[in-house]
């Protein structure tokens, strides 16, 4: 039996990075791979863990073919290595840091694929956002205007989804992903 894509996405600041390094040894007990993305993010740059290339050593991974799924958003381009389509043919549940505007093409090539949406509270999102100083206040109040739009949309047009609220401390965030991975019946 193939396995199944976990698709994890939220805010920046969310916490996303931060809950897939509290639950990758759960989730690696459980038999589920967690998938460090390839970014265009220089190697000191504070942020996830994640494997950082150059804009043109991406262009040429992505013309040989080395992403599964590749997107560009916020002056950096993305990319979730082609190594997730064999650990899915081999059954294994793979849980990736997604993108929320890359969520439709994501669904067309993995139709089963699982939506975790990660939320945080607006005036926790606000002061996450000001304490990594990567951007003014002016395009923070953007970004988290253009978040509660999405969230709006996803929650109505996506009952399928699990909803996680990271606004407390991040223990809590993994035992609800944990239950609601059980409830999924994914990484099992």
């Amino acid at each position: 039996m193939a396995g199944r894509l976990i698709y994890l996405i939220g805010p920046s600041g969310s916490g996303k990075d931060s809950l897939l390094d509290a639950a990758r040894e759960p989730m690696a007990a459980r038999g589920c791979r967690i998938v460090r993305r390839v970014i265009t993010r220089s190697a000191e740059a504070k942020g996830e863990a994640a494997h950082a290339v150059s804009a043109e050593r991406f262009a040429e991974l992505q013309e040989q073919g080395a992403f599964a799924l590749s997107w560009y958003a916020n002056g950096l381009h993305y990319g979730i290595p082609n190594e997730i389509d064999q650990w899915l043919a081999d059954g294994h549940d793979v849980l990736i840091n997604g993108s929320r505007g890359h969520l439709a093409h994501a669904r067309a090539r993995y139709p089963d694929l699982l939506v975790v949406l990660l939320s945080v509270d607006h005036a926790i999102l606000r002061q996450r956002l000001l304490a990594r100083g990567r951007e003014s206040a002016e395009e923070i109040e953007s970004r988290l205007a253009r978040n509660a739009q999405f969230t709006d949309e996803l929650l109505a047009d996506d009952a399928a989804l699990l909803l996680l609220d990271n606004s407390g401390p991040l223990e809590q965030t993994v035992a609800r992903l944990l239950q609601g991975i059980d409830r999924e019946h994914a990484c099992v």
